[in-house]
């Protein structure tokens, strides 16, 4: 089960929460799960070099609130906030909403990120650099960021060999049949000279014993957090959250404790 399923997917509801926030009847559904997929294409396509891990995407009365979670804000913000007030614009426009609010939350550490360690690990592919070193830097430098294990897999026509084949590397431990274990995943693609190269990446970040907060946009370490959604003005906090818009969501939320 664990082998075949996917990591995140199989632990919805357990450890992990869901990256749309949001309710549909039978009427309107469809068209919302067809307007979040168009969402996070264009941003992933629009900002393809700003380090995006996830997209959360919420909805409230006629507001669409988008948390993009970063390792490089700087980029999505760009100067003054003009690069972001550009993307709400243009959101709008792809929505037809008025009313668009988007938070930018910084990763402070992204070797613990699979999304951001498999884009990594494609654009050096992309680069021409050998797949092995690239894919063991990766790894070295996940575990040295307190990973508990790392397993990396490429898959397609490997240093543009005739017939295409697939490796692993893996170290540590990775068990993806018990779902108490943290374990982030992604699968990215690499477009080569020779063909696309496919890249998997699962980080084993520990277990998970107590209770957990299943809101994708909770930040805290163990002794506790809060939600990137503060109230207030467009300002960076102290754990990393950036929060854009005129318009905010009333009152702060916040969080119980949350082991890693």
């Amino acid at each position: 089960m664990g082998q075949k399923a996917n990591p995140i997917g199989n632990r919805l509801g357990i450890i992990r929460g869901w990256e749309s926030n949001w309710y549909g009847s039978k009427k309107d559904y469809a068209t919302k799960l067809i307007e979040d997929h168009k969402i996070r294409t264009y941003l992933n396509a629009r900002i393809s070099k700003g380090g995006i891990a996830r997209i959360v995407i919420e909805r409230t009365l006629g507001k669409l609130i988008i948390t993009i979670h970063t390792s490089k804000p700087g980029i999505i913000i760009g100067k003054g906030g003009g690069e972001v007030d550009r993307i709400k614009e243009e959101l709008k426009k792809l929505t037809g909403k008025d009313d668009v609010q988007i938070n930018i939350l910084e990763i402070r550490r992204p070797e613990l990120d699979a999304t951001i360690v498999a884009d990594t690990i494609a654009r050096q592919i992309e680069n021409r650099i050998n797949y092995k070193r690239a894919i063991k830097m990766a790894i070295a430098s996940t575990l040295r960021m307190g990973a508990e294990g790392i397993k990396v897999k490429v898959g397609g026509r490997i240093g543009g060999a005739e017939i295409a084949r697939s490796e692993e590397i893996k170290q540590g431990r990775v068990p993806l049949h018990t779902f108490r274990m943290d374990i982030d995943y992604a699968n990215v693609y690499a477009l080569t000279v020779y063909g696309k190269i496919g890249i998997k990446v699962w980080i084993c970040k520990g277990e998970v014993l107590g209770k957990r907060e299943l809101n994708p946009n909770f930040i805290g370490g163990k002794d506790g957090g809060e939600r990137a959604d503060r109230p207030g003005g467009d300002r960076r906090d102290d754990r990393g959250g950036f929060d854009r818009g005129n318009d905010r969501r009333p009152g702060g939320g916040g969080g119980g404790p949350r082991k890693r």
